[in-house]
This record gives structure tokens, C-alpha cells and sequence, in this order.
């Protein structure tokens, strides 16, 4: 078996319709279906529940559940804000600066644009919490062959050590020493 694609990514909302409206606005996706059940189909568990589907474009689906009978959503104290998001592609560095631009105006706060040398990206938070990154590419064939010739020997080493290789120091290099 092939995995074709993702068909749809699911996180938890606090606002099905509040979280449709501010992915339209802030990012212009497009709200695609909504459909709602008080008996969760794959477990027959009584939970009502929204689900709510967005066009991340190229065929992603970004899809929401709004579920009012369980307790307020959080996130894991284990993990990092950092850690957990969900990373979009633009087409371009334009793209990325006006994003950002836009975004601020609207009293969102931005981290970045950070350079990770195959792309740069920039990162804030929707109105649930969930962290999320606006990329664009910025490599070229060479620098992502490099970075792929050292996959291995890294993550074996990672494996063994649990300490950060440095065969891809390069990437971030730049950014560090500023």
C-alpha cells in the first residue's frame, strides 16, 4: 500500500464558526462542508459535536471539531508551544511579509520571519490556541540535496546520543549568530 495524500487533518476548536471566519479572513480559505451528529459514527458514543472543513488549497483539507459537552480544550503541558503546529506554504517572500504585515494589523502577533535556509517562515496562534507557520521556499536543488545526504547520520546519531548533530549546523547558522 501507497498513501495517496492526506485526505483531512482534524484539531479540536473552541468555535466552529468563529474558527471558520477567522481562517477565511486571516488566511482566505475557502469553508468547504460542515456537517454535525450527536452519536460520533466510527464509536456510536453520544457526543455532539461540529465538524468544519477548510480548503488549505491544492487539495489540503484543515478540518475542525467543536465539541460542547466535553471539558474545555487544552494542550499537552508536556510539550512546547512551539512544537505542535501546522505549517502552510505561500508562494512567495511577498506573500509572506504582506501576510505578516496584515496579520499584525489586525492585532495578531508574529514571530519572525525566521530563516531556516530551506525556507523562511513565520509563526502565530488561531483563536483555539493551535500554533501555526507560514512558509516559503527558499532552497535550491543543491541545498536540499546537502541537507538530505546527512538524513541518516543524523538521525542514527540523534538515536544514539540524544543530542543535536551538526552536520546540518549550516541551516540555521546564520539565525544563531544573530
Amino acid at each position: 500500500m501507497k498513501i495517496q495524500r492526506i485526505h483531512h487533518v482534524a484539531y479540536r476548536c473552541k468555535d466552529a464558526k468563529q474558527t471558520v471566519e477567522w481562517y477565511e479572513k486571516h488566511l482566505n480559505m475557502t469553508f468547504q462542508l460542515a456537517f454535525a451528529e450527536d452519536r460520533v459514527p466510527s464509536t456510536q458514543a453520544e457526543d455532539p459535536y461540529m465538524h468544519v472543513f477548510l480548503d488549505a488549497g491544492h487539495g489540503n483539507v484543515l478540518a475542525f471539531f467543536e465539541l460542547p459537552t466535553q471539558p474545555e480544550m487544552g494542550r499537552d503541558p508536556n510539550t512546547p508551544d512551539w512544537v505542535q503546529h501546522i505549517a502552510f506554504e505561500v508562494d512567495s517572500l511577498d506573500v509572506l511579509e504582506a501576510t505578516k504585515a496584515k496579520l499584525q494589523a489586525a492585532g495578531i502577533e508574529v514571530v519572525g520571519i525566521t530563516d531556516h535556509t530551506l525556507f523562511k517562515s513565520i509563526y502565530f496562534f488561531d483563536p483555539n490556541g493551535h500554533r501555526l507557520e507560514l512558509a516559503v521556499d527558499t532552497s535550491t536543488p543543491e541545498l536540499n540535496q546537502k541537507a538530505a545526504a546527512v538524513k541518516w547520520e543524523m538521525l542514527n546519531e540523534w538515536s544514539q546520543t540524544k543530542r543535536a548533530p551538526k552536520q546540518a549546523a549550516w541551516l540555521h547558522a546564520g539565525a544563531m549568530a544573530r
